[in-house]
């Protein structure tokens, strides 16, 4: 006999071995198979056969060969392991695991080497808890106990490794390598049942991670962000990646302050500032249980701390039991809800189950925890405990929701223990409910039905006295119920009463979305905080002017974002993005249409750093620099491109459109869009065309934008008007790539290349219409223009018109020096002498052909209307023309730049100033708006009223019949100014 088998009686002995204290409290569905299948195993195994040789071993492994797969897979794959565990003593052993974790991460072994040892562990923890468990040792406590212990080990283990790793690429600088996680600066927040230590059998492990940059020893020139992220991301490989010896833990980083837009290992500040600004009830409630399972936890334990007001409030905080209360009628679990089902019950989130019991005890912690820190605990049980003490529930409460909460998580495990899967609801197939229910220790079906319906029911009665005294949601507009299949009369009513044409499609769209219809409201928490947003926002839309259009372009936006949950948090932390939303959906169709058929743009409402104020062109750069920093080739990078134009432009015609920021500032806003995308892009077509032609030794090209872009007066629909300048060293005649092109050549297919990179459709659509006929010779001439000609044209052949053109030239990408000079040749052009007589004649003639060809269609043809913006930027123009000789300072692109310049040189006096500026900004706030609400004229009969309303704002008018009256006026005075300018007078 080997020393393990003369050892074994002695261990049998010990009546602290588990196969000593069994007591199974489960039984086969079939006996005969289950004591086939252990009686092949045991013929096999000896060591196993002498340590289960007790009749209430073999009813346990019998239990487990016809109920568990997963348990029989490992008890097959290593039977002696499983004799060792009949033999040992539980407690003992699983003490015996976690610290070989501890000792596995301190062993300096290699990753595969750790990775071994913990999911070995991992496999021998999951089979000793279950005998256990199934053996009738441990209850609920003690198991949820154990694998929260064996869970936290493993995730110690990990992190300790993930952060030696960082050190040895010298990347960190620990304060101790034998103990990495001391004095590193990064913590592990375990979150929900893990933080409680009431972990389930197969869980995912909610965890957020944060650093502490004032401690963090991050190497010098190193990102703690970057370096942390991927001490995370090493650590959570380890824990879930799959190998031939399984998997440690799933995990959950989705708990962390906004997951859609943040790293996931983010600074303790901007977690502090996110929780104290826009923190929701649920994320209070989720923190109650969060606990440092793992890394540095002096500075965990400060920033726990220092959340503390965030989760506990000082005064009795019902609003609390209102989210609450959205959340409970989302699950379906208000009462008188129908009948509780045995067969497919989710244990969790089904009618009287586990979910109700946490939020019955989290509910009141958040109510009353603020002012009584006793009932500031994380465990479930002894919540229930703490608040009997306090007086808030009944000793019947405590004892009766304390002893459904351990019966139901008992049967989770159960469930969970069949086969290793994260799954809450019971079979739906009778016979496999019926084996289930053997499983789980009950002589039958209706045994187990009834009861867990008993417990069902208790749970399902506390809770609903929890919240029988909350108001109804939205009870100041009328029943807004969106529960079931068919519509609520009432709520059909109420819709009426708010103004919807089609109460019918509003409440069945509402419905969808509580039914997780979209990928967007799949979530548990989307659907929380949309079932207390829904009367809000069907208010909102309600005073949109068209409720039925905002509400559907909503629903097809809803459809196809991926951030529901990010989009309904930023929505319910700032009313003002529901109004944003209700208004620009109600008020500009154009933009609606953008947001359905574009989501990633609501995707990118999501972050605050682009919502609260227009970014700058270094923002600009970054942001298109980091969009088309991962293309996969030249293609993705143009699609890349095209959905970083659409989401800048459109969250800045969302803002204007909104009046979050104002209108005048939208100009400038599109146009530093337009240059970053054009100075991009001109960088990657060069870039391309080098690949294949070289370059031209010595050569170098400018992109000049003019109209609209070059005055920086861009709108949402504004093409590009651009010329490309461009010189060589006479001896430079062709590229030196592997296909060589004449200079000549070569700077026109930079150009051809320029256009399409900007212009041509793609998967993700146009990013801009581009305009070339401006250069020199227009469409006769090459596409681009050495410099050389281009000064020459300018001086001897460009007529009135061109030079006009050309006062709005602005160079907008290529070396800087070339730029320069570029700028040189335009300002000598603009400034060489001018026939007064003649450039002002001329300009009166394209006035009045203008006027003949594109001057009608009333006041709101803003461009080409009598007094219209091409008065005032050709009054402008031939200010700049006929003075820029003897006072260059007078050359500016935007037009009312040009005009101010003009009347500070004494060149146009005041009054017509006035005009001209009032009406030139006036027009151009107006153009904005109507640019970015709809596509073609704009019709004041057949216009939403929304947008009536959004122009009249714009124009700090009370009302739409005042802007009217106000803008004729204004282009009357634009009129008789520009005819005063233009005569010379």
């Amino acid at each position: 006999m080997t020393a393990r088998k003369t050892a074994a009686p002695a261990a049998m002995q010990d009546d602290r071995a588990l196969a000593a204290r069994l007591a199974p409290a489960t039984r086969p569905a079939d006996p005969k198979a289950a004591r086939a299948a252990v009686a092949a195993l045991l013929r096999d195994a000896p060591a196993l056969a002498e340590a289960a040789s007790s009749a209430q071993a073999q009813a346990l492994l019998e239990a487990v060969a016809d109920g568990s797969p997963f348990l029989w897979g490992l008890i097959l794959r290593d039977p002696d392991r499983v004799a060792a565990l009949f033999e040992a003593e539980p407690e003992r052993r699983l003490t015996e695991i976690v610290e070989s974790f501890t000792a596995a991460a301190t062993s300096g072994d290699e990753r595969a080497a750790l990775a071994r040892t913990l999911r070995r562990g991992r496999a021998e923890a999951a089979l000793l808890i279950a005998l256990a468990d199934l053996g009738g040792l441990w209850g609920c406590a003690e198991v949820t106990r154990a694998l929260s212990d064996v869970a936290d080990a493993a995730i110690g283990a990990a992190l300790r490794f993930a952060l030696r790793e960082a050190a040895a690429s010298s990347k960190l600088r620990l304060p101790d390598i034998a103990d990495p996680e001391t004095g590193s600066g990064l913590f592990v927040l375990g979150m929900g049942k893990l933080g409680a230590r009431e972990l389930n059998y197969s869980s995912d492990v909610d965890l957020v991670v944060f650093f502490d940059p004032l401690v963090a020893p991050v190497a010098a020139g190193e990102e703690a962000v970057t370096l942390f992220v991927r001490v995370t991301q090493s650590m959570t490989k380890l824990l879930q990646e799959r190998t031939a010896d399984g998997y440690v833990a799933r995990v959950d980083l989705r708990l962390r302050p906004d997951p859609g837009a943040t790293p996931v290992a983010l600074s303790r500040d901007a977690a502090m500032s996110y929780y104290e600004t826009v923190g929701q009830n649920w994320e209070r409630a989720a923190m109650i249980k969060a606990r440092v399972v793992a890394g540095d936890r002096a500075a965990g334990g400060s920033f726990l701390k220092e959340l503390r007001p965030f989760i506990w409030r000082r005064s009795l905080d019902h609003a609390s039991i209102s989210d609450i209360h959205a959340m409970k009628r989302q699950i379906h679990a208000h009462k008188g809800h129908g009948a509780i089902a045995v067969e497919g019950h989710n244990l969790k989130l089904g009618r009287g189950g586990i979910r109700e019991i946490e939020f019955f005890v989290q509910t009141q912690q958040l109510v009353a925890g603020g002012r009584d820190p006793e009932l500031q605990t994380r465990g479930t049980i002894e919540g229930l405990a703490k608040l009997n003490e306090a007086g808030w529930i009944t000793d019947a409460a405590r004892d009766e929701m304390g002893e459904a909460y351990g019966f139901l998580r008992t049967i989770e495990h159960r469930l969970q223990m069949v086969d290793d899967a994260q799954t809450h609801s019971l079979p739906e197939d009778p016979e496999r409910l019926a084996a289930f229910a053997r499983f789980a220790g009950f002589a039958s079906r209706d045994a187990f039905a009834k009861a867990l319906t008993k417990r069902l029911k208790t749970v399902q009665r506390h809770y609903a006295k929890l919240f029988e005294d909350a108001p109804p949601l939205a009870a100041d507009v009328g029943n807004l119920v969106f529960t079931g299949e068919a519509d609520d009369p009432g709520t059909l009513a109420t819709l009426k009463g708010l103004g919807y044409a089609e109460p019918s499609s509003v409440s069945a769209i509402v419905r969808g979305w509580h039914h997780g219809r979209y990928e967007a409201m799949r979530s548990a928490r989307a659907r929380e905080l949309l079932t207390e947003l829904v009367p809000a926002m069907l208010v909102a839309f309600s005073r949109s002017g068209r409720p039925d259009a905002a509400l559907f372009a909503f629903d097809k936006a809803l459809e196809r974002t991926r951030s529901g949950v990010a989009l309904l948090a930023l929505i319910r932390a700032s009313p003002n993005i529901l109004e944003l939303l209700a208004d620009v959906l109600g008020a500009a169709p154009k933009l609606g249409e953008t947001l359905a058929r574009r989501p990633r743009v609501l995707d990118a409402l999501t972050d605050p750093a682009f919502f609260g104020h227009l970014p700058d062109r270094a923002e600009l750069d970054a942001r298109i620099a980091d969009a088309l920093s991962e293309a996969r080739s030249y293609e993705d990078l143009l699609d890349r491109a095209r959905i970083a134009g659409q989401e800048l432009k459109t969250l800045v015609a969302l803002r204007v459109a909104a009046g979050v920021v104002p209108v005048e500032q939208a100009a400038a806003a599109f146009s530093r869009i337009a240059d970053a995308l054009t100075t991009a892009l001109f960088a990657a077509v060069e870039t391309e065309l080098r690949k294949a032609h070289g370059r031209v030794p010595g050569g170098a090209a400018a992109v000049v934008a003019l109209g609209k872009l070059g005055g920086e007066e861009m709108t949402a629909a504004s093409d590009l008007d651009l010329i490309l300048l461009y010189d060589h060293p006479e001896e430079a005649t062709e590229s030196d790539g592997p296909r060589p092109l004449a200079a000549s050549q070569y700077f026109a297919r930079l150009t051809q290349r320029l256009v399409s990179a900007l212009s041509a459709p793609t998967s993700e659509g146009v990013l801009y219409e581009v305009d070339v006929r401006l250069r020199p010779s227009g469409r006769a001439g090459p596409l681009a223009t050495r410099l050389k000609a281009f000064e020459t044209y300018q001086a001897e052949e460009a007529e009135t018109w061109e030079h006009m053109a050309l006062s709005r030239a602005r160079v907008v990408a290529g070396p800087k020096a070339f730029r320069r000079k570029v700028e040189g040749a335009i300002a000598t052009a603009l400034c060489a002498p001018h026939d007064r007589t003649k450039a002002l004649a001329d300009v009166r003639e394209m006035r009045a052909l203008l006027d003949k060809e594109k001057g009608g269609g009333g006041p709101w043809n803003l461009k080409h209307a009598p007094g219209g913006l091409v008065d005032v930027e050709f009054a402008a123009q031939a200010l700049q023309l006929v003075h820029a000789q003897e006072r260059p300072e007078i050359l500016r692109a935007s037009t009312l730049a040009a005009l101010a310049e003009a009347r500070r040189l004494g060149v146009l006096d005041d009054d017509d100033y006035e005009a001209l500026t009032a009406g030139g900004r006036l027009q151009q706030d107006l153009t904005q708006i109507v640019k970015l609400a709809i596509d073609g004229q704009f019709d004041p009969k057949n216009s939403p009223a929304g947008l009536k309303l959004r122009l009249a704002r714009a124009a700090n008018s009370p009302d739409f019949a005042v802007l009217q009256a106000t803008l004729k006026d204004a282009q009357k005075a634009v009129r008789a100014a520009a005819k005063r300018v233009l005569a010379g007078g």
